[in-house]
């Protein structure tokens, strides 16, 4: 399979970036062994997950991180692998922080739960609003010159907030963020074309898109009320219920069935199709959902595709 480099960066990764936020909740260890070890037996190397999952479940998080950490020195496959973590979100003890004495706390406590020496790619995951930039950045060379963290990157930061960051690196000569996580999908699009695509091009950004599957909507089960009781999920996607959903939908039907692949696929495909996009991140709890991950990387969508689901879509 044909890796692709994260830019202004020495690592490359496969096309699917493994969503870790099931690992301890929808995915018990034992479970979560299994899928970390079909992805990369499959030759994908790259897995994302937070210090916080799954807070929700115990109120702190911290699960995910040590399953994969747990995993990770059984199988005795760290060299292959990028690890990317995130700090700064919030938990039942603390409010969102990116300040400089949370970052060095969090990220010690990160290594240790994922068993490792160093993170691939950390995330500033959310935003506290309050931190200076200079402060979070200067936190985060300071990890970097302690070799605890090799790159850094953006998830849910204002364009505002973003380019800031961008000024403060380059006038005080401190780390940039090379790779950017935003939540994009065939649903979701006008925030992220609008708001962030120049700024990836601006600043020649990766990107990692979250939710690429709207939450489960672009698998297609989802396609009236009765159906958002079919799992634990379905309220999520309660919000696409209406034309423009059924809309993308039939696109994404007509699409699967030309190409004899599922909806799930096609939708991933539509991302990678974009040569913005690097790897977007999705999570599998079973072989089959795993299946149509792997499948989305051997779909070559024809530009008549790719314009039918942007129509449906716009």
């Amino acid at each position: 399979m044909e890796k692709r480099m994260i830019k202004n960066t020495d690592l490359s990764v496969a096309p699917i970036n493994f969503g870790g936020n099931v690992f301890g909740w929808t995915l018990d260890e034992q479970q979560s062994f299994d899928i970390l070890d079909q992805f990369t037996e499959a030759g994908f190397n790259f897995i994302d997950t937070a210090d916080t999952y799954s807070w929700w479940v115990n109120g702190r998080g911290g699960q995910s991180e040590e399953i994969i950490g747990k995993w990770l020195k059984s199988r005795g496959n760290r060299n292959d692998l990028v690890i990317a973590t995130k700090v700064g979100s919030e938990t039942k003890e603390h409010g969102f922080d990116i300040s400089k004495k949370h970052i060095l706390k969090s990220v010690d406590e990160s290594l240790k739960r994922l068993q490792i020496d160093h993170i691939d790619l950390y995330y500033t995951h959310f935003d506290d609003h309050k931190t200076p930039v200079e402060e979070t950045l200067a936190a985060y060379d300071e990890i970097i010159k302690a070799g605890k963290v090799r790159y850094i990157a953006a998830s849910n930061l204002t364009p505002e907030r973003l380019t800031a960051s961008f000024e403060a690196s380059e006038k005080n000569n401190l780390p940039r963020y090379v790779a950017l996580q935003p939540h994009y999908n065939l649903l979701e699009r006008e925030n992220f074309e609008k708001n962030y695509a120049p700024l990836v091009e601006k600043y020649d950004l990766s990107v990692f898109p979250y939710w690429s599957l709207a939450a489960g909507f672009l698998t297609g089960k989802y396609r009236s009320e009765a159906d958002l009781s079919k799992s634990a999920r379905g309220e999520g996607v309660r919000k696409y219920l209406n034309e423009k959903g059924e809309r993308v939908l039939k696109a994404l039907d007509q699409v699967s069935e030309k190409h004899q692949a599922n909806q799930a696929s096609v939708a991933l495909a539509w991302l990678l199709a974009n040569t913005l996009i690097t790897a977007p991140i999705v999570s599998a709890t079973s072989q089959s959902q795993l299946q149509t991950l792997f499948k989305a990387t051997e779909l070559h969508l024809s530009n008549e595709d790719v314009q039918l689901l942007n129509e449906a879509s716009k």
